[in-house]
């Protein structure tokens, strides 16, 4: 029998939310609401929908191996030099990228736990080894407490900002303190997935200003939340180029598909529709608070378009009773967070309906 690496015995597979044909078949049901994926209730700005349109004929063609169209929009979008940024499947295929890097078996990969899980798998598939750090006891991310972990064989260090499933924040102060204390020679991977969410509130971290200064930062944004192109997978990692150049040796050359970064591009340009997405988000996630306030459940304060919620059950039986009512939502069963379940802002309507059947299943149980 063909066996696979050592390093991935024990390894679990990402276990992604459920599609909504699946269900619907599974079920028999005609209408299901995924609030799972925290994707974005709005869809995708219609000048990215009109991109991949006008990219339709030429599919046949490879895409620009360098993005350039993309790089520049991007360079001009945030402020920072063309050749500090590389392009992936999205996040996940940088963070991929990053572990096949730096990573070489017997390494360390500090991380939060609970955190995002590609971080471990990944890791360990690199032959190395996953440090998981706890998170503190109201469940919140602490940089400064990842210090203690650190050792000689430490190689990669990864924050979650905001941190995925709990959604909280940690301050500029703090990541300052912690960078400071990091060796050089360490890589520090801030995930920002959720930016776009997050960068209003006055405590969230700059961490873009700080790339000129710190030659051991490498930053992940995403295409696949806010901007609604989750099924194109593009993501944007940004760092010194020296950084970056030793990724863009192992990084595939046509990783992002020419509708991908067609998109992407045109995503950038509608502020318009950006701001509605983070107004109809931020009114829909104070409709979830004071609903599961009503309902006497806790929660997580949350800065992202997902929120976890304390259902003071277990979390795998209220899933899987929502599943049966048509909401797709994802189990703290399988997010480190037992007795959570991480719930996607939707739309109002779906907010609602949401609501409506969580009621309904805590009420029988």
């Amino acid at each position: 029998m063909i066996q696979a690496k050592k390093a991935l015995e024990g390894v679990a597979p990402y276990v992604p939310g459920r599609p909504i044909s699946e269900i619907q078949r599974l079920y028999g049901l005609s209408k299901v609401v995924k609030l799972a994926s925290n994707e974005n209730p709005l869809g995708a700005s219609p000048r990215a929908v009109e991109a991949i349109r006008r990219t339709a004929e030429q599919v046949f063609l490879y895409p620009d191996p360098n993005a350039y169209d993309l790089r520049m929009a991007l360079s001009c979008h945030v402020g920072f030099m063309p050749e500090g940024f590389i392009f992936g499947t999205g996040s996940d295929g940088l963070i991929e990228l990053i572990c096949k890097t730096f990573l070489t078996e017997g390494d360390e990969s500090l991380m939060p736990d609970p955190s995002f899980s590609l971080y471990e798998l990944n890791v360990r598939a690199a032959g190395a080894v996953p440090v998981k750090v706890p998170l503190s006891a109201d469940l919140q991310v602490s940089p400064l407490a990842m210090l203690p972990y650190i050792t000689e064989r430490t190689k990669v260090i990864w924050l979650c900002n905001p941190n995925n499933p709990t959604g909280g924040i940690y301050s500029e102060k703090e990541q300052l303190a912690f960078l400071e204390a990091v060796p050089e020679h360490i890589l520090v991977v801030l995930d920002e997935a959720y930016f776009e969410y997050a960068k209003g509130h006055a405590d969230y971290p700059d961490s873009r200003a700080l790339l000129p200064e710190k030659k051991n930062l490498i930053i992940l944004r995403t295409f696949s939340k806010i901007y609604g192109l989750a099924g194109l997978r593009v993501g944007y990692g940004m760092a010194d180029p020296a950084v970056i150049s030793e990724m863009e040796k192992v990084r595939a050359p046509f990783n992002v598909c020419l509708p991908a970064q067609a998109a992407a591009t045109e995503s950038l340009a509608d502020s318009e529709f950006v701001a509605r997405s983070v107004t109809e988000n931020e009114a829909n996630r104070r409709y979830l608070e004071a609903a599961f306030t009503r309902m006497g459940l806790s929660y997580i304060q949350s800065y992202t378009n997902f929120i976890a919620v304390n259902v003071n059950r277990d979390s795998k039986t209220v899933f899987t009773r929502l599943l049966e009512k048509g909401y797709i939502v994802k189990g703290g069963h399988v997010l480190g967070l037992p007795g959570y379940l991480r719930v996607t802002i939707g739309t109002r309507e779906e907010c609602e309906g949401f609501i409506s059947a969580l009621g309904e299943v805590l009420e029988a149980l």
